[in-house]
């Protein structure tokens, strides 16, 4: 993995690399104006190969070779399309691309922007090693070479040539060619890895077979054994066991390849009254789609008509389908209840929430927390220490030992029991698990060092308003001074039409049924409230703060408001109180339990609010909160985030994604709420997308057992080398007599990856908790 990132680093123009192991692929940042395909030539020189695409797309609407040069033109700007070239005569763009830097929708999108048609994809092929082919010729040809090395010793079987041998050893090598390949290709950069260890130590087991057989008087007469069973085995072994870890890799990242397949395959478009079905793919936003019952709405959009229950779970993990009615949003891929649905196209290819979703989670599993960097050290001089232990191992076996076979037969295990894979796969198998199944639960993952700041936290900042609250707020309270209720309640709505504020909304509500006059000059004023002139009127709305700086005297009746727990709302003419309103924002129903919960796990948990102190400490103390920060400012919650991590404590911080960027950004960990399809927060580690505050609950036992098994999974692969390269060694041999066999070196070295990823694995079966304290 190291080795891979040093590469793609030394192609002119990439200004960071990051190598996932597990889903193998590599994210990078590059200057603009670079060919992509000098950065894979660099892989194919560092001895990989790249996964690369080529889709044949049929065109209509060319009609000359301008037509060919706009439409190559613009699939060649694309990023991560490496060649396109089109064919007038048979009507067909030729692309060969990137598939996880570019897709087939966003490939015909620039066909259409180009103006031309894009008709259904003929081809799509992808080049991927060929482990299964190379197993299939390996696994029996080892076993016929095993048979002929060791079959007449425990069979009554004939003594056949070792010509025989020969035979069926070579086809086990040319299956194992990959691993000499990309050993000749780790010399030449200079970093060596697994494959250097299993080249050497099968390398050597067929190369001293075939000296014994050409040139045997170079050996003495005890040391004329072949080793070819022992090679052809490992090669087999090693190939199956890639094969296994291949298919593990795979069901690791399996979660957002399920998601992403749940998109419909064909859409029901109705143009001029009439329904015709197409691909899904070759919507494009606007579209009018109409969904039955039972079906998967096809593309993100906006319902026109119609009502009807949708199943939400693949993106929020609630059981409760959600009811739909003419104005609300759905997303692709959810399945529509018991009512037929026409829906506006709001949204395709990359920009839906299901893409979105599978480009967040796939960015956060390349990430590496510090345990990963101090691997990738130690990896980096692993494989040089282990062929220096082997040298010296072979040594003295030759100095003090029974023979060259003995030193030999030491040599190979020492080489093939080393695992350099383990370490690799320690981190991002259990990364890629985690990130995938909180998806499934509605925990969107945005950047990997969210679990390792979830699992370390000690503190949880809490966002008032729309986080512990509903974000509902309804104004309950009215008492007037210098006006009516009614005449204050309409210059206020006045002031905060326009507003997106919470409480905004709900002075607005409370005023729907009034007529408003117009506001002019109306300016916000930050943590304080909002003034303006309504009616010639120069007029201050806000909280205790702004009356305190305007002078304004606040009689009892208005104190009170805050003592009964309502946020106060202050309406002044910048001398006098006009009037005063109550707005309560009720506590969401698991908010509680979810605080309790947060304790029970031995987090402290705290209430940060720009409200009065009076209000925030009885919603505190109504949810057990005992640590309240009130009247804090948006811009003061990133210094009491500071102050916090000044006094050594580990922060998350929970608000909306949108107010609260750079609190989030501060904090250890930021979980940000979405809403409906709003995935697309820019701050925030962690999304939740599930309405419910218990998924906080959910992404931090998630955490920390993530961060466990990586830490397990990182004790079993140093244990492992640790402990069994000193006995391939044969340090056992002094008192047992025995020296390990390199067929079960390579079998072990293949069983300790294994391990790795079926412990990784186990994350798949994390179950959301369900807290009940009241």
């Amino acid at each position: 993995m190291a080795r891979v990132e040093r590469a793609l680093k030394r192609a002119p123009g990439v200004e960071e690399a990051r190598v996932n192991l597990t889903t193998e692929e590599a994210f990078l940042r590059l200057q603009e104006g670079i060919d992509l395909k000098e950065v894979l030539k660099q892989v194919e020189e560092a001895g990989y190969e790249p996964v690369v695409a080529r889709a044949e797309i049929p065109v209509k609407g060319m009609t000359c070779a301008a037509c060919v040069a706009r439409v190559e033109r613009a699939l060649k700007k694309l990023p991560g399309v490496l060649s396109a070239h089109v064919n007038l005569a048979t009507e067909k763009a030729f692309v060969e691309y990137l598939p996880d830097t570019v897709t087939l929708p966003r490939l015909r999108q620039a066909i259409r922007d180009a103006g031309y048609e894009p008709l259904e994809v003929v081809q799509e092929e992808k080049r991927a090693p060929a482990y299964p082919l190379d197993l299939l010729i390996a696994l029996p040809f080892a076993f016929l070479t095993l048979l002929l090395a060791m079959g007449p010793m425990l069979l009554p079987l004939p003594h056949l040539p070792p010509l025989f041998q020969v035979l069926t050893a070579l086809p086990v090598l040319y299956a194992g060619r990959r691993f000499f390949r990309q050993a000749l290709a780790e010399i030449r950069h200079r970093s060596l890895g697994m494959s250097t260890l299993v080249a050497l130590g099968a390398g050597s087991a067929y190369l001293y077979s075939f000296l014994v057989l050409l040139f045997p008087t170079l050996f003495p007469e005890e040391a004329r054994h072949l080793y070819l069973e022992a090679g052809a085995v490992i090669l087999a072994l090693i190939l199956l066991g890639k094969h296994l870890e291949e298919k593990a890799k795979g069901k690791a990242s399996e979660a957002i390849r399920k998601l992403l397949a749940l998109r419909p395959k064909t859409a029901r478009v109705v143009q001029e009254g009439e329904e015709k079905e197409i691909p899904a793919e070759a919507l494009i936003p606007g579209d009018l789609v109409r969904v039955l019952p039972g079906e998967r709405i096809p593309a993100d959009g906006v319902v026109v008509e119609g009502f009807s229950h949708v199943d939400e779970a693949m993106l929020t993990g609630e059981p409760i389908p959600k009811v739909k009615k003419p104005g609300d949003e759905v997303v692709g891929g959810t399945v529509n209840g018991e009512g037929p649905l026409l829906i506006r196209v709001s949204r395709v290819g990359e920009a839906t929430v299901l893409a979105q979703m599978a480009r967040l989670v796939e960015e956060a599993q390349a990430y590496k927390p510090r345990v990963q960097e101090v691997a990738d050290r130690i990896a980096s001089v692993f494989v040089p220490i282990v062929l220096i232990i082997a040298l010296i191992t072979f040594t003295l076996w030759i100095l003090y030992g029974p023979g060259l076979s003995y030193a030999f037969v030491a040599l190979l295990s020492v080489l093939l029991i080393a695992c350099p894979c383990a370490m690799g796969l320690a981190t991002p198998a259990a990364i890629a698990v985690a990130t995938g199944r909180a998806a499934q639960l509605g925990l969107l993952f945005r950047k990997g060092q969210a679990i390792e700041g979830l699992a370390r936290a000690d503190t949880v900042v809490l966002d008032k308003t729309g986080t512990l609250t509903q974000g509902k707020p309804t104004l309950t309270e009215r008492l007037g001074f210098a006006l009516s209720p009614e005449e204050a309640l309409r210059l206020a709505a006045a002031l905060e039409r326009g507003s997106e504020h919470p409480i905004a909304k709900a002075v607005l509500e409370a005023a729907r049924d009034l007529s408003l006059p117009e506001a002019q000059a109306v300016r916000a004023l930050p943590g304080e409230g909002i003034e303006g002139v309504v009616e010639g009127k120069k007029l201050y709305l806000g909280g205790p703060a702004l009356m305190e700086r305007l002078g304004v005297a606040l009689p009892k009746e208005a104190w009170e408001l805050s003592e009964k727990g309502y946020t106060p709302l202050y309406l002044a003419d910048g001398e006098r109180l006009l009037a005063a309103f109550g707005v309560f924002d009720p506590p969401k129903p698991e908010a509680r339990r979810v605080v309790a919960a947060l304790k029970a796990l031995g987090l402290k948990p705290v209430l940060l609010t720009g409200d009065h102190p009076v209000p925030a400490r009885r919603v505190a103390e109504a949810l057990g909160i005992e640590e309240v920060l009130a009247g804090v400012r948006p811009e003061g919650k990133v210094e009491a985030i500071r102050h916090l991590q000044a006094q050594g404590r580990k922060v998350i911080f929970v608000g909306d994604g949108i107010n609260d960027a750079a609190a989030l950004a501060q904090a250890d960990a930021g979980i940000a709420l979405a809403t409906g399809t709003d995935i697309a927060v820019e701050a925030g580690d962690v999304i939740l997308l599930s309405p419910s505050l218990e998924s906080l609950v959910d992404a931090i036992l998630l955490a920390r057992r993530t961060l466990r098994t990586i830490y397990l999974n990182f004790f079993w692969a140093y244990a492992y080398n640790i402990l069994l390269i000193p006995v391939a060694a044969g340090a056992l041999y002094p008192f047992t007599g025995l020296l390990l066999n390199p067929m079960l070196a390579a079998g072990a070295m293949t069983l300790s990856s294994l391990f790795v990823l079926s412990n990784s694995l186990r994350l798949k079966g994390f179950q959301p908790r369900s807290f009940t304290v009241a």
